[in-house]
């Protein structure tokens, strides 16, 4: 989370289009609760939340505040204080005097509040809003700047829906706006343990010798969900897995991982470098190439951890027969002289045994296994490094060790880092870090265009080659099991296996 020693933002006004949804209630309105009770907002400061809904502004404090409550989000006292920033702007999207209305009321908090005229725009709404609505408050006149004054607009993913549609996007935005306007949200960007990739390989000269296909065996990322669709299935069947999840945060930690040492870490450096990962991921020639890389699947019904989960195809909203993915994983290869012959396997998935975000970089085995025998025919597995991104947050060193007594006789052993020692604020969310971004004017941790690009560029083919054979096989996971067989042959055809880890029982390696 965002430091408190950090300098106070500048004054400014946030105005939150989609104040009465889901994001603002449970994310948006918490994390900048958390600011402001770390004393990172101005003094001149409002919120200005934008719906359909009809309701003043004491309703819509009253509503957000319930809804805070209810999360156990805020403190009451943190709220006392915040709920005097909020107003409310009710209309519709496509009513111009919406943005008239709007226009007005940020005079207005310019004149009483002494806001500058700064304004931060968050489009907390259904993708097929942005463009319209960067487009209305453009033709409003809302995103000029004058003098000192900024205008910055924040949306979230999904940037698109496969190359062609984040294009489009991309064009409508810059018509409206300088790229150094747009801030493209991804809240894992926001997370302590994804930041401290960072900090762990470019402040520290003990790995980053090691960090290259000499001593990389393979690097696994995971990010799995035990929670199943849970009602919301007529989004995840224009979604899936890869759109949802894999094509943005997987690829974004993949990009971290892998990138070379930026010049430096604000504005264009860090992104300058994430983009050439994407760029030399070695593309997929043909259909043959994605089926030959990649395996998917779709829970069936069954249980996890106790609780009863409803077969995908019998949600909601969902088609019977629907070929949508519930579960996605790719192989794929960076073409550099850092990493060029080292696997990268990803995979994301939903109903799964366990809710776990992370990534394991397997080093390869010692040449000569000379204590290979103090564990039976079994020999040694490799050493790995291990970030845990949530629900833990740690960084963990595998590595082996002698046990006591007689004989030359070993085992895993462990070093922990865990976020804890830091006593982080277990409230925060991620959005805190990214809202104080924007509102300073740093988009080091956003999205870019041509990242954006990059990304549908590996993904897109899949989708497409998906698209040509409908799955036979679905359902092909049970609800509570890793996911189906056809994930585990990806690895197994390289003489490898995913790697698990419960909190008491690790899961050896396919080497161990």
């Amino acid at each position: 989370m965002t430091s408190p020693n950090e300098p106070t933002a500048g004054p400014c006004v946030i105005v939150i289009f989609g104040a009465s949804g889901d994001l603002t209630k449970r994310l948006l309105v918490p994390a900048l609760c958390h600011l402001q009770s770390f004393k990172l907002l101005p003094k001149s400061f409002a919120v200005v939340g934008v719906a359909r809904t009809k309701a003043d502004d004491a309703a819509l404090r009253d509503q957000l505040g319930k809804a805070a409550r209810e999360l156990g989000k805020i403190e009451d006292a943190v709220w006392k204080d915040f709920e005097q920033n909020i107003f409310s702007c009710s209309g519709n999207y496509d009513d111009p005097e919406t943005f008239k209305r709007l226009g007005d009321l940020l005079a207005r908090l310019e004149k009483e509040r002494g806001t500058a005229g700064n304004v931060l725009f968050y489009l907390a709404t259904p993708a097929e809003a942005f463009a319209p609505l960067v487009e209305a408050l453009g033709k409003a006149g809302l995103l000029r700047e004058e003098g000192e004054q900024w205008r910055r607009v924040i949306i979230e993913k999904p940037f698109g829906r496969d190359l062609a549609s984040a294009q489009e996007l991309n064009q409508r935005l810059r018509a409206a706006l300088r790229e150094e306007q747009i801030y493209r949200i991804d809240h894992y960007l926001g997370k302590e343990t994804v930041q401290n990739l960072l900090v762990f390989r470019f402040g520290n000269a003990l790995f980053e010798p090691a960090w290259n296909r000499n001593y990389i065996d393979n690097v696994q990322i995971t990010l799995s969900e035990t929670l199943g669709v849970e009602g919301r299935g007529k989004f995840y069947e224009t979604a899936g897995a890869l759109r949802d999840v894999l094509e943005n945060h997987v690829f974004v930690l993949l990009a971290l991982i892998c990138m070379e040492p930026p010049n430096i870490l604000q504005g264009n450096g860090l992104r300058n470098e994430m983009v050439k990962v994407l760029e030399g991921i070695h593309p997929f020639e043909n259909p043959d190439a994605v089926f030959a890389n990649s395996a998917r699947g779709q829970y069936g019904g069954g249980k996890v951890e106790d609780k009863k989960v409803v077969a995908y195809r019998a949600e909601k909203n969902v088609a019977p027969d629907s070929p949508v993915e519930t579960y996605a994983a790719l192989r794929l290869e960076v073409d550099n002289w850092r990493w060029a012959g080292v696997p990268f396997y990803l995979r994301t998935g939903k109903a799964l045994a366990q809710r776990s975000t992370r990534i394991v970089v397997e080093f390869k085995t010692t040449p000569l296994m000379l204590f290979a025998c103090g564990e039976g025919p079994v020999p040694p597995g490799p050493n790995r490094l291990i970030f845990d991104i949530q629900p833990q947050q740690s960084i963990t060193v595998h590595f082996r060790g002698k046990t006591p007594g007689a004989g030359m006789h070993t085992q895993r052993v462990a070093m922990d880092f865990d976020y804890c020692q830091f006593d982080d604020n277990p409230r925060a969310n991620g959005y805190e870090t990214l809202l104080y971004d924007a509102m300073m004017g740093d988009n080091t941790l956003f999205h870019r265009a041509d990242l954006v690009e990059a990304a549908w560029k590996i993904a897109t083919p899949v989708l497409e080659a998906w698209a040509t054979r409908t799955p036979k096989d679905f359902p092909n996971y049970a609800p509570g099991s890793q996911g189906p067989a056809s994930a585990d042959e990806l690895l197994a055809r390289d003489g490898r296996r995913w790697w698990t880890q419960s909190e008491k029982n690790p899961t050896p390696s396919s080497s161990e």
